[in-house]
């Protein structure tokens, strides 16, 4: 009698703790499934944030997160992945694109950048996404910590000649970064080799 007793509690701690489980799988998967869509949505509203700063939401009225497209040039975009381009147009017209570009060598690594340009090839401006830059030296490239990356706007390759296309140390135009060179020196040719890569592809980018 008394192992059928012990059987018995054990036949049910066993079920127990396997329903048990399957709950806390159950719960787990849900949450994780929840905060994916969260992160995901967040992370949308960040980049289409990022966009509109550069591209003002009067100026287009197409989906500009949907209607993207992706490309691949290593040589000038700074990965052998695909990235993406958003373009915006008012009227089936193109009004602008950002492309999400690489600056590969960066002091800390790749930087990645949102480079946008209006349909005549002139910058409308650049934000960092992502970089791994030292703080209180390289991060300077944020528009958060100092105006460094504003003096990109307006800039392109008709009125800044290819010598030009440098931080002022290296003989061109661009103001480098007190105690850092090697960062903004990377995303002055990332920017440029954007608009080179914007001016061999214009007519595909926009079909």
């Amino acid at each position: 009698m008394t192992r059928l007793i012990n059987d018995r509690q054990l036949w049910i701690t066993t079920l127990l703790l396997a329903l048990f489980a399957m709950l806390t799988s159950t719960l787990v998967a849900f949450t994780y499934a929840n905060t994916k869509q969260r992160i995901i949505k967040n992370q949308e509203q960040a980049l289409l944030d990022n966009l509109n700063v550069l591209i003002p939401a009067d100026l287009y009225d197409n989906p500009l997160l949907e209607e993207k497209i992706q490309v691949t040039d290593p040589d000038f975009l700074g990965t052998n992945k695909a990235i993406s381009v958003y373009r915006a147009t008012k009227q089936g017209k193109p009004i602008a694109l950002a492309l999400n570009v690489i600056a590969p060598d960066g002091y800390g690594g790749a930087i990645k950048l949102l480079v946008a340009i209006w349909a005549n090839g002139e910058l409308a401006g650049v934000r960092v996404l992502q970089h791994n830059e030292t703080p209180g030296l390289g991060d300077g490239i944020e528009a958060q910590r100092s105006d460094w990356i504003y003096q990109f706007k307006g800039q392109s390759l008709d009125n800044t000649t290819q010598a030009q296309w440098r931080v002022k140390k290296d003989g061109g135009q661009f103001d480098q970064l007190t105690g850092a060179t090697i960062t903004p020196r990377a995303v002055v040719k990332a920017v440029y080799l954007s608009l080179l890569y914007y001016q061999q592809h214009r007519e595909t980018l926009w079909q």
